[in-house]
């Protein structure tokens, strides 16, 4: 099935005031993703992966070591990545009783379990993400992926995924990736979201 860029969840200046300007939403969104649809699409066409769901394209093409994936892989993998990062933020509610007991349980405390998320993103080198995932044995993570890689490839469900890389932070929070995660957490992560995940 061919891919196609998902209208955002709420308005490109939904986030604004929690700091993520429309600015960063135009260019994240309509422009950085849409690349990676538009590139996805004409590298899968005539291929066996033509057809095939974005998990399967993503599963089926990673290849464990490898410096840098193959093209289908990085725009595969890099829509995934997104089409799931727009769901899982949004503006606050708080976080449900359920999410904060499993990550009481998991990681001795809501702070804790945020001071390892954060720690993971900002000590992630170059590009990539942090996740919060279910590992296939059900145990809470937290985990870190370079450029494209998501938690698809080693059989784990993302619950909670922030992007790490330039374009994602930087027209607002110019080189500080740490505030910019420790901000993601604190305003912007959709936790309803991340349970209906879990």
């Amino acid at each position: 099935m061919a891919f196609e860029l998902p209208d955002l969840p709420y308005a490109h200046d939904a986030l604004a005031d929690l700091g993520m300007s429309k600015e960063t939403m135009e260019y994240h969104h309509d422009i950085h993703h849409k690349a990676y649809v538009d590139n996805g699409n004409k590298l899968i066409a005539g291929t066996e992966w033509e057809g095939k769901s974005i998990e399967d394209i993503v599963k089926g093409t990673y290849n464990a070591g490898a410096v840098a994936q193959s093209g289908i892989f990085n725009n595969a993998s890099q829509h995934w990545n997104h089409t799931q990062f727009w769901e899982m933020m949004g503006p606050q509610d708080g976080m449900p009783g359920e999410v904060e007991k499993a990550l009481t349980e998991a990681f001795g405390s809501v702070d804790k379990f945020k001071e390892e998320f954060a720690a993971a993103g900002a000590g992630q080198f170059g590009s990539g993400w942090a996740w919060l995932v279910k590992d296939t044995d059900g145990s809470l993570k937290v985990t870190k992926t370079e450029n494209g890689v998501n938690p698809l490839c080693f059989g784990q469900t993302a619950l909670l995924g922030c992007d790490v890389w330039e374009h994602s932070y930087y027209i607002d929070f110019r080189n500080k990736r740490p505030a910019y995660l420790s901000n993601f957490l604190d305003k912007l992560v959709n936790w309803e979201n991340v349970a209906s995940r879990m």
